[in-house]
């Protein structure tokens, strides 16, 4: 029985969403979980593998069980013995062949700053803050002129084991509420640290220190030609399309 799930979690005290030796992961969570449930193990893959410190809103979960179990029961029961950080909002029977990563058409990631002089209590797990003022307007062009096919090696990070660094960006916009900027980008596929040196990039373009122009950034195909590497607090994976 070939099971999908959509998974919830706060990313903050877990080291990423692969399982690692001594180390608290979300696949670790899910699998024990599993296993408590029903007395097997159980191997789950996910649609994308995001870092220490990173939120998902929408990450999607496969897994193949031994025996049939009902959607609802496997939902309220994988819900009791998962922590308050880690929640499954969905769960359903799929084709056997189902696989997470390979069956997406596209993913959509958030990153969030808090654009304040002072820290926010509530957004400090979820927000990056920068204190100096960002200019929308300026932000907007950079962040729109993603959109398309395009070389990202000035944006990959290091350790990336892509083959190469074209990808295709559908959407590539920000948006302000209060001291709140959010930023949305989907694309069919995403390299390492692609949306959080984007992100370290836009800040850059928001507070002057750099052209809202990053056509010559994206010619340049050198990662040290971009911003910083944003903080893995403010992303979170927000929906899986297929």
């Amino acid at each position: 029985m070939r099971v999908k799930l959509i998974v919830e979690y706060d990313g903050t005290d877990y080291h990423g969403w692969q399982i690692q030796p001594d180390a608290p992961t979300i696949q670790g969570v899910l699998e024990g979980a599993l296993r408590r449930m029903l007395g097997e193990s159980v191997r789950v893959a996910a649609a994308g593998r995001t870092d220490a410190g990173v939120h998902a809103a929408g990450q999607v979960v496969s897994c193949t069980l031994q025996r049939a179990v009902a959607a609802d029961t496997l939902l309220r029961g994988l819900n009791a013995l998962t922590p308050r950080d880690v929640s499954i909002r969905d769960a359903a029977v799929v084709a056997d062949d189902f696989d997470p990563r390979r069956a997406a058409r596209s993913r959509v990631y958030l990153y969030r700053i808090w654009n304040a002089r002072w820290p926010s209590p509530f957004w400090r797990r979820y927000a990056w803050h920068v204190v100096q003022p960002l200019d929308l307007t300026r932000m907007r062009v950079a962040a729109a002129s993603l959109v398309g096919e395009h070389d990202f090696s000035s944006f990959q990070g290091a350790g990336c084991d892509a083959e190469h660094a074209v990808r295709r960006v559908l959407r590539s916009e920000i948006e302000q509420r209060g001291p709140l900027f959010s930023f949305t980008i989907e694309a069919t596929a995403f390299l390492r640290h692609m949306v959080r040196n984007i992100a370290g990039t836009l800040v850059e373009v928001g507070d002057g220190s750099r052209t809202p122009d990053v056509s010559t950034l994206l010619a340049a195909r050198d990662r040290t030609a971009a911003g910083p590497t944003a903080p893995a607090c403010g992303l979170c994976l927000s929906r899986v399309n297929y």
